[in-house]
Protein backbone atom coordinates (compact mmCIF):
# COMPACT_ATOMS: atom_id res chain seq x y z
CA UNK A 1 0.00 0.00 0.00
CA UNK A 2 1.56 3.25 -0.96
CA UNK A 3 0.53 7.19 0.55
CA UNK A 4 0.65 10.21 -1.41
CA UNK A 5 0.66 13.75 0.47
CA UNK A 6 -0.19 16.49 -1.96
CA UNK A 7 -0.07 20.02 -0.66
CA UNK A 8 -2.06 22.61 -2.79
CA UNK A 9 -2.26 26.60 -2.67
CA UNK A 10 -0.29 28.97 -4.25
CA UNK A 11 2.69 30.12 -1.88
CA UNK A 12 2.25 33.56 -3.33
CA UNK A 13 -0.72 34.48 -2.11
CA UNK A 14 0.16 33.86 1.62
CA UNK A 15 -2.40 31.74 3.92
CA UNK A 16 -3.17 29.80 0.51
CA UNK A 17 0.13 28.28 0.45
CA UNK A 18 -0.47 26.65 3.76
CA UNK A 19 -0.33 23.21 1.96
CA UNK A 20 3.05 24.18 0.08
CA UNK A 21 4.57 24.74 3.39
CA UNK A 22 3.29 21.92 5.13
CA UNK A 23 4.61 19.29 2.46
CA UNK A 24 7.92 21.45 2.60
CA UNK A 25 8.05 20.98 6.51
CA UNK A 26 7.04 17.19 5.63
CA UNK A 27 9.98 16.73 3.50
CA UNK A 28 12.39 17.27 6.78
CA UNK A 29 10.67 13.86 8.63
CA UNK A 30 11.98 10.37 8.24
CA UNK A 31 8.78 8.75 6.30
CA UNK A 32 8.24 5.10 5.16
CA UNK A 33 9.59 4.32 1.43
CA UNK A 34 6.31 4.24 0.23
CA UNK A 35 5.14 7.41 0.91
CA UNK A 36 5.61 10.34 -1.70
CA UNK A 37 5.48 13.76 -0.74
CA UNK A 38 4.18 16.19 -3.99
CA UNK A 39 3.57 20.07 -4.16
CA UNK A 40 0.34 19.94 -5.85
CA UNK A 41 0.60 23.68 -6.83
CA UNK A 42 3.50 22.44 -9.40
CA UNK A 43 1.85 18.53 -10.08
CA UNK A 44 -2.48 18.81 -10.51
CA UNK A 45 -2.63 18.49 -14.37
CA UNK A 46 -0.81 15.14 -13.75
CA UNK A 47 -2.40 14.44 -10.39
CA UNK A 48 -5.59 11.96 -11.36
CA UNK A 49 -3.29 10.17 -13.94
CA UNK A 50 -0.75 9.38 -11.07
CA UNK A 51 -3.42 9.22 -7.93
CA UNK A 52 -4.10 5.57 -9.09
CA UNK A 53 -1.17 4.71 -8.16
CA UNK A 54 -1.88 5.38 -4.55
CA UNK A 55 -4.50 3.51 -1.89
CA UNK A 56 -4.17 6.70 0.41
CA UNK A 57 -4.63 10.63 -0.18
CA UNK A 58 -3.62 12.80 1.75
CA UNK A 59 -4.22 16.26 1.10
CA UNK A 60 -3.67 20.17 2.57
CA UNK A 61 -5.28 23.15 1.65
CA UNK A 62 -6.25 26.13 2.75
CA UNK A 63 -9.98 26.65 3.56
CA UNK A 64 -12.31 30.11 4.13
CA UNK A 65 -14.65 28.97 6.86
CA UNK A 66 -16.34 30.80 10.15
CA UNK A 67 -13.35 28.93 12.33
CA UNK A 68 -10.59 31.02 13.97
CA UNK A 69 -7.40 31.04 11.15
CA UNK A 70 -5.48 28.34 12.21
CA UNK A 71 -7.80 26.24 12.78
CA UNK A 72 -6.87 22.38 11.60
CA UNK A 73 -9.85 19.72 10.43
CA UNK A 74 -9.66 16.52 8.82
CA UNK A 75 -12.54 15.64 6.34
CA UNK A 76 -12.80 12.64 4.63
CA UNK A 77 -14.61 13.45 1.54
CA UNK A 78 -16.46 11.20 -0.71
CA UNK A 79 -18.65 13.55 -2.65
CA UNK A 80 -18.41 17.10 -3.28
CA UNK A 81 -20.74 18.25 -0.47
CA UNK A 82 -18.08 17.09 1.98
CA UNK A 83 -16.29 19.84 1.10
CA UNK A 84 -15.92 22.99 3.48
CA UNK A 85 -18.69 25.60 1.76
CA UNK A 86 -15.57 27.60 0.26
CA UNK A 87 -12.05 25.90 0.28
CA UNK A 88 -9.38 28.46 -1.20
CA UNK A 89 -8.59 29.10 -5.46
CA UNK A 90 -7.70 25.13 -6.02
CA UNK A 91 -11.46 23.81 -4.89
CA UNK A 92 -13.02 23.39 -7.90
CA UNK A 93 -10.36 21.36 -9.68
CA UNK A 94 -9.69 19.41 -6.50
CA UNK A 95 -12.87 18.51 -6.11
CA UNK A 96 -13.72 17.52 -9.92
CA UNK A 97 -10.61 15.68 -9.56
CA UNK A 98 -12.01 13.63 -6.79
CA UNK A 99 -15.12 13.17 -7.85
CA UNK A 100 -13.31 11.48 -11.30
CA UNK A 101 -11.15 9.29 -8.78
CA UNK A 102 -14.78 8.04 -7.77
CA UNK A 103 -16.12 7.88 -11.32
CA UNK A 104 -13.45 5.44 -12.78
CA UNK A 105 -14.29 2.93 -10.39
CA UNK A 106 -10.48 4.07 -8.48
CA UNK A 107 -11.31 4.85 -4.51
CA UNK A 108 -8.30 5.36 -2.36
CA UNK A 109 -8.67 6.32 1.31
CA UNK A 110 -8.77 10.22 0.96
CA UNK A 111 -7.91 12.19 3.55
CA UNK A 112 -8.06 16.44 3.26
CA UNK A 113 -6.96 18.13 6.21
CA UNK A 114 -7.61 21.67 5.56
CA UNK A 115 -6.82 24.73 7.51
CA UNK A 116 -8.45 27.69 8.24
CA UNK A 117 -7.12 31.02 6.49
CA UNK A 118 -8.16 35.03 7.42
CA UNK A 119 -7.52 35.81 3.86
CA UNK A 120 -6.33 34.08 0.52
CA UNK A 121 -6.39 37.04 -1.23
CA UNK A 122 -2.90 38.64 0.68
CA UNK A 123 -0.30 38.27 -2.00
CA UNK A 124 3.07 37.82 0.09
CA UNK A 125 5.19 34.22 0.83
CA UNK A 126 4.73 33.86 4.31
CA UNK A 127 2.16 32.32 6.04
CA UNK A 128 0.08 34.82 8.98
CA UNK A 129 1.55 33.85 12.30
CA UNK A 130 -1.96 31.51 13.65
CA UNK A 131 -2.01 29.74 10.13
CA UNK A 132 2.11 29.18 10.31
CA UNK A 133 1.52 27.98 13.86
CA UNK A 134 -0.95 25.45 12.29
CA UNK A 135 1.45 23.10 10.39
CA UNK A 136 3.41 21.76 13.09
CA UNK A 137 -0.17 20.23 14.11
CA UNK A 138 -0.68 19.37 10.17
CA UNK A 139 2.32 18.09 10.00
CA UNK A 140 1.44 15.59 13.14
CA UNK A 141 -2.11 14.38 12.09
CA UNK A 142 -0.46 13.71 8.63
CA UNK A 143 2.50 10.97 10.42
CA UNK A 144 -0.78 10.06 12.60
CA UNK A 145 -2.46 9.01 9.48
CA UNK A 146 0.51 7.51 8.08
CA UNK A 147 0.78 5.29 11.03
CA UNK A 148 -2.37 4.46 10.84
CA UNK A 149 -2.65 3.85 7.04
CA UNK A 150 0.57 1.22 7.59
CA UNK A 151 -0.64 -0.62 10.95
CA UNK A 152 -3.91 -1.20 8.25
CA UNK A 153 -1.21 -2.64 5.40
CA UNK A 154 0.08 -5.13 8.10
CA UNK A 155 -3.30 -6.21 9.05
CA UNK A 156 -4.84 -6.50 5.77
CA UNK A 157 -1.24 -8.47 4.80
CA UNK A 158 -1.74 -11.25 7.34
CA UNK A 159 -5.33 -12.00 6.98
Amino acid sequence: MSTLILGVGNMLLKDEGVGIHTVYELKKEILPRNVKIMDGEAYKPKLLKWSHQYDHIIIIDATLDNNPPGTVQLIRPRYTTNFPLLMSAQEIRLRDIIEQMYLTGYEPNIYLIVVSAASVNKVGTELSPSVASAVPQVVSLVKKIIQRSQKVQIVEYYL
